[in-house]
């Protein structure tokens, strides 16, 4: 049974192939946008596309951005080291799938 009064969550579903900007990462994130900057700086967030002076993202940074970000809140984890973090997970995903790939 569910009740009218009950709170239910809403949300977009954002695919990997939409541009996002540094702007709507900001503030999807609720993040100074210099934020997202250092992330691209040190290696966290890759910019797809330059479009005049401003940086685009490919959907796939989003769930980047939020394992990073989640990272540093919750886990206290400074910029360097949740590059480092990122990097040894991708590593960890591309020995998973090397594994299931072989006979």
């Amino acid at each position: 049974m569910s009740s009218t009064n009950e709170p239910f969550l809403t949300g977009d579903i954002i695919e990997e192939s939409c541009v996002l900007r540094v702007s709507d990462l900001s503030r999807m994130f609720a993040v100074e946008e210099r934020h997202i900057i250092e992330l691209v700086e040190e290696g966290v967030l890759s910019v797809v596309e330059t479009e005049r002076t401003e940086w685009r993202f490919s959907g796939a940074a989003l769930r980047r951005a939020r394992i990073a970000l989640r990272l540093e809140r919750d886990l206290g984890i400074n910029t360097p080291g949740v590059a480092l973090v990122l990097e040894l997970l991708d590593e960890l995903e591309q020995l998973r799938r090397e594994r299931r790939t072989r006979p």
